[in-house]
């Protein structure tokens, strides 16, 4: 039957499919036209996720490219595929996701689903990178797909001394607790208690609460407080200290305390403060009597993502993107030499151990990013901290720092502050969040680990004296 064309028609492109980016790529890869492929195979992968063609060619522009780590996750993904692995796809991703290389390790999760949407930890880690890019709904959605399947996970113990329950949130805001608990002789019995407040649980000595941001700890307090009434076991960090070490209730918490600086601290919620009005962060602020600059922090969130500083009332609030938000009064601790310094102590059974200190030239302080290789002398002054913290900081800021780990009165817990040129110590926060872990990568860094170490060794002392006391769980 013949095609009607009509006057006023024009020929239809034709549809550029998957086999279509293929052909183009193999086109360009036979030309030396290298990043032209790559381009073309980024539009194949798009419509032909799951076929291998598309990883042996990648590996193959990667490769003469001179991308060999990329090429290696390629050729990879080439056997996962052909084996129809999900777990293979999902231990490229989890290689990118140990480096901080988010967006690769988001692909390859996804990759590994397509496969297998029930794969728990493709869902987990997933859920982990969406929540920090601020995708809310379907960081939920790969949590809630995670922990319906599986709430329970049991890493053993090499030689079993102790089995520790560990009460976990799904969210963001767990104790980092890899390097407190070795699985040397810690058999980790790690449940999200949310999904499964009845679940059958086997053998445990003793239970860690590694719900430590007090905001997450509000969705599951009722159901930790309940199960916590019925054991009689030792407990490490009680639900209810936790609690006060949410960033507006550390002032009162702390108050009193001789030689410290508590900036002032005012909680904003878009739904009840106003959701449509254009300057209802600069309202609250106002409402506080919080003096500018101030810093905007979204509740929940850590490592410094979704971070603002106002500078005054006419300062635009879009960036605020989260529904809920800290307002901190921002004091400037620039020392004379032009750089921010941010120090980090940890408290294990309420007394302090020195961890690290951070020097940078952005006021935003982070370890990672504050380049402390360079120049040699930033490292030499933390050795100097870590060796004598006292002597740095002075008897009164150590002492400072005790009477606060007593009053914190967690058996897990740190603080990062700043010292003022008063000599009081500016308190960032405190709370049980707090990361501590081996250096084992960088050479230069890894004469902190003696003092890693004993951080690590007071906290399975702990554990010991608590078994050995059989103390029973404090009042919730």
């Amino acid at each position: 039957m013949p095609i009607k064309v009509f006057a006023n028609s024009k020929p239809q492109a034709p549809a550029l499919d998957g086999k279509y980016w293929l052909a183009l790529a193999e086109e360009f890869l036979a030309a030396g036209k290298f990043p032209d492929a790559l381009n073309a195979l980024q539009q194949a992968e798009a419509m032909l996720p799951l076929d291998t063609e598309v990883y042996r060619l990648q590996a193959q522009a990667l490769n003469v490219s001179g991308e060999n780590a990329e090429a290696l996750a390629a050729g990879m993904a080439v056997a996962a595929l052909q084996e129809n692995s999900a777990v293979g796809l999902f231990n490229i991703g989890t290689a990118y996701f140990m480096n901080r290389h988010w967006k690769p390790a988001a692909r390859w999760y996804r990759l590994a689903l397509m496969l297998d949407p029930d794969l728990v930890s493709a869902n987990q880690n997933l859920a982990a990178i969406l929540h920090q890019d601020g995708n809310w709904s379907a960081a939920d959605y790969h949590r809630e797909r995670a922990y319906r399947l599986q709430s329970l996970f049991i890493d053993p113990a090499e030689v079993p001394v102790r089995n520790i329950l560990i009460l976990c949130s799904a969210r963001p805001g767990n104790v980092p607790f890899e390097h407190l608990l070795p699985e040397t002789h810690n058999t980790r019995i790690k449940w999200v208690i949310e999904y499964s407040p009845d679940h059958a649980l086997p053998h445990y000595d003793i239970v860690f609460n590694a719900i430590g941001d007090a905001d997450v700890a509000i969705c599951s307090r009722a159901t930790v407080d309940n199960f916590l009434t019925g054991i009689r076991h030792p407990l490490l960090n009680p639900p209810q200290r936790v609690a006060l070490t949410a960033r507006d209730r550390i002032g009162a918490l702390l108050d009193g305390i001789e030689g410290i600086h508590v900036p002032a601290v005012a909680r904003w919620n878009r739904k009840q403060d106003g959701a449509d009005a254009a300057d209802d962060v600069h309202a609250r602020i106002a409402a506080a009597a919080l003096d500018y600059p101030v810093i905007v922090r979204p509740v929940g969130w850590h490592g410094g993502d979704g971070v603002v500083l106002l500078q005054s009332p006419q300062d635009a609030t879009a960036a605020c993107a989260a529904d809920e938000a800290y307002l901190t009064s921002y004091c400037d601790y620039k020392s004379d030499d032009g750089y921010y310094r941010k120090y980090r102590v940890i408290f294990v059974d309420r007394k302090p151990y020195p961890y690290h200190l951070a020097i940078s030239s952005n006021w935003l302080v982070h370890y990672d990013t504050a380049d402390m290789l360079n120049p040699r002398w930033k490292i030499l002054e933390e050795a100097w901290f870590l060796s004598d913290p006292a002597g740095v900081l002075g008897q009164a800021g150590w002492a400072a720092l005790e009477a606060i780990a007593q009053r914190l009165d967690l058996d897990y817990a740190g603080i990062d502050f700043s010292v003022l040129p008063d000599r009081r110590l500016l308190v960032f926060e405190t709370n049980a969040t707090m990361l501590v872990h081996p250096e084992t990568y960088r050479e230069e860094l890894k004469f902190k680990n003696g003092y890693v170490l004993n951080i690590l060794e007071a906290f399975d002392r702990l554990l010991e004296r608590r078994l050995e006391e059989g103390a029973p769980i404090r009042a919730c």
